[in-house]
């Protein structure tokens, strides 16, 4: 990936808007990482929007009339919860291949709460008390039921996942939910599907984010290079369901090829990244993110949960932005707002939940749906 970095990047605040469109706050996010880069919409050759809901009603080409431009590439893209990084990926290629000098990279979507609603399926079917594993909140409680029987880990492991989280998000003013949680009201709280808890489960919210992915040619031709973050690489990883039996197997497999990948590509380790933002879409996930990113062996997540070094001032600082938990989790937003949060602390510029020397960083998100498939992306940047 050498030659493309990342000249601007920003996300709105995540949170409701009832009373503004999906073209509104992608145009928005654009804007903002437009104007992080000192540069315009005039600059850009090429742009990837990615809305995992609204992908065929053309999102891109409504954000570029919202900011009011037209004539250049676009292409809509859709990758489950990866669709944001997906786009990313897409505008790096484009501009590490040489086609492109400048391209937008926007990931936004409008979500409504509670379950999504999958097409072909009668608006008022509810999967989980028919089916019971279908849907997502199960399927991670069953991997986490699973983890447990097989190494031991604890209910109260998992439920450290949200303390840390919320924790960090009180000091992210982009963040949904920023208040501390105890571990005792995480365990007590609403039981969505044991053992997640109501706080213990990523929240639906509207957002938008916006990436500049420049050559590096770009960046030292027009003076970007002082804030800009090199991509040292892009992996990308798709998968398809065989037998979920075993607790999600294809999500847990293709994270840990696609993290395989990127740190070959990238020539580093996992003991050479300083911070991580992962798909803590319930706080079982992260913990099996863990292993499957190599942060500890398989059965020590709960062991590293407890020792702090994933929480900010940790050796590994991992969700110092709060997380899906806190954050937020705007499907097509989330995997470009995971990079925002990596470049802030590249950049030192993350305020009081700076890691301290961060010069490497990664980020992953990983996403699908039983019958369908999965995909899973994994980045990782480095201060200039």
């Amino acid at each position: 990936m050498s030659g493309a970095v990342i000249a601007g990047i920003d996300m709105i605040p995540f949170g409701r808007f009832p009373d503004r469109s999906l073209e509104d706050i992608g145009a928005e996010a654009a804007l903002m990482a437009l104007a992080d880069a000192g540069l315009t919409i005039h600059d850009v050759q090429a742009f990837y929007c990615g809305s995992a809901l609204q992908a065929t009603a053309f999102p891109g080409q409504r954000i570029l009339r919202r900011i009011g431009q037209r004539m250049m590439p676009v292409l809509n893209v859709v990758n489950g919860c990866a669709t944001g990084a997906a786009a990313f990926r897409e505008a790096v290629l484009a501009v590490a291949s040489g086609r492109h000098d400048v391209a937008l990279a926007v990931g936004v979507e409008k979500m409504d709460r509670g379950l999504i609603v999958m097409p072909g399926r009668p608006a008022d079917f509810q999967e989980e008390g028919a089916i019971g594993t279908i849907t997502t909140p199960c399927l991670f409680s069953q991997a986490g039921v699973i983890h447990s029987a097989e190494y031991g880990t604890t209910f109260e492991q998992f439920a450290k996942v949200s303390v840390k989280n919320h924790h960090h998000a009180t000091l992210n003013e982009k963040a949904f939910i920023r208040r501390e949680t105890p571990l005792e009201e995480v365990m007590a709280s609403e039981m969505i599907a044991y053992p997640n808890t109501k706080l213990m489960c990523s929240i639906n919210v509207d957002g938008a984010a916006a990436a500049i992915v420049t050559s590096e040619a770009f960046a030292r031709r027009h003076g970007l290079m002082n804030r800009a973050v090199r991509v040292r690489a892009a992996a990308m990883l798709a998968s398809v369901f065989t037998d979920m039996e075993d607790g999600l197997t294809d999500f847990n497999e293709v994270t840990r090829e696609t993290a395989k990948q990127a740190y070959e590509a990238a020539g580093l380790g996992v003991e050479d990244i300083d911070l991580i933002e992962l798909h803590d879409c319930f706080a079982t996930a992260e913990l099996l993110h863990y292993e499957n990113l190599g942060l500890c062996g398989k059965g020590e997540s709960g062991a590293l949960i407890d020792s702090g070094e994933t929480a900010l001032g940790g050796r590994l600082p991992v969700n110092v932005s709060g997380g899906l938990l806190s954050k937020g989790h705007p499907l097509g937003a989330t995997g470009i707002a995971n990079l925002y949060e990596i470049c802030l602390h590249l950049r030192d510029e993350a305020g009081q939940r700076q890691v301290e020397g961060a010069r490497i960083g990664l980020a992953h998100i990983v996403g699908g749906m039983t019958d369908y498939g999965s995909a899973s992306a994994v980045h990782i940047l480095e201060r200039v």
